[in-house]
């Protein structure tokens, strides 16, 4: 029988604001069995890009990457919010480590072709070194992965947080019965987003198409869900959309 793993993707206001992700925090810390934390910080990229005066790109909900804003996201998501994230969980008895895909070979990613869009420094996921993670977690530590991915020829790449929660997901679930929960500031995938009690409980991928083509779901949403979606086609049994609020409440959106 595989034991619990309960991967945890943070995003969103969450990280932005310290009360919020102190109250996050504290409840993954209370996660029974094996866990996981996966975050963004795409937000705060975004201010200090501004304050720099480097100018932010985005395309269908993902962030185009020259070498000077990846030299920002490296700033920020290895950074500062990594090691923020870190040091709170260890005052809350987490043995965390934080993590960026470069390290140890974690997640070796291949730099997005040239489409219609050029994304620059933008990784597409290629392998997951799922061994590597198992034995910080049967060791007890916490692995934190900051969505930095790398290429193997020495580049650094910015890669989709949820994509990485994803993959990661996939690639534990031969050796753990994974949870995965992706945990934003919306209690879930909403119908109308500006009222948090339309969520969306089940969504499957004929609904989702459904929405997606009433413009009902849209924006950073789609790679959300596409990602979702992989995982739950590669076999992670569960996964769930929701607030920092229903991280052991339940509720949220539940992916079929």
């Amino acid at each position: 029988m595989n034991f619990q793993l309960t991967i945890v993707k943070v995003g969103g206001k969450i990280i932005e604001e310290p009360d919020s992700l102190n109250a996050l925090l504290k409840d993954f810390s209370r996660i029974a069995g094996y866990k996981m934390l996966i975050h963004g910080g795409g937000r705060l990229a975004t201010e200090l890009a501004e304050k720099l005066g480097i100018e932010s790109k985005m395309a269908d909900g993902r962030r185009i990457t020259d070498e000077e804003t990846l030299k920002i996201v490296t700033m920020v998501y290895a950074g500062w919010v990594n090691k923020n994230i870190v040091v709170r969980l260890q005052a809350s008895g987490v043995d965390a480590v934080g993590l960026t895909g470069a390290d140890m070979n974690l997640i070796v990613a291949l730099k997005r072709p040239v489409k219609d869009i050029d994304y620059g420094f933008v990784g597409d996921i290629k392998s997951v070194n799922s061994k590597v993670l198992s034995n910080f977690l049967s060791q007890g530590f916490v692995p934190v992965l900051t969505p930095l991915t790398h290429d193997g020829d020495g580049n650094l790449l910015n890669t989709n947080a949820d994509s990485i929660a994803a993959e990661t997901a996939a690639a534990l679930a031969y050796d753990f019965n994974v949870r995965l929960i992706y945990c934003f500031e919306k209690n879930g995938v909403l119908r109308n987003k500006n009222d948090e009690k339309s969520v969306i409980s089940t969504l499957d991928k004929e609904l989702y198409q459904q929405y997606k083509n009433e413009g009902i779901i849209k924006d950073g949403m789609i790679p959300k869900l596409d990602s979702a979606f992989r995982a739950r086609a590669a076999g992670v049994p569960e996964i769930v959309i929701t607030s920092a609020a229903g991280l052991n409440a339940g509720g949220g959106t539940y992916i079929q």
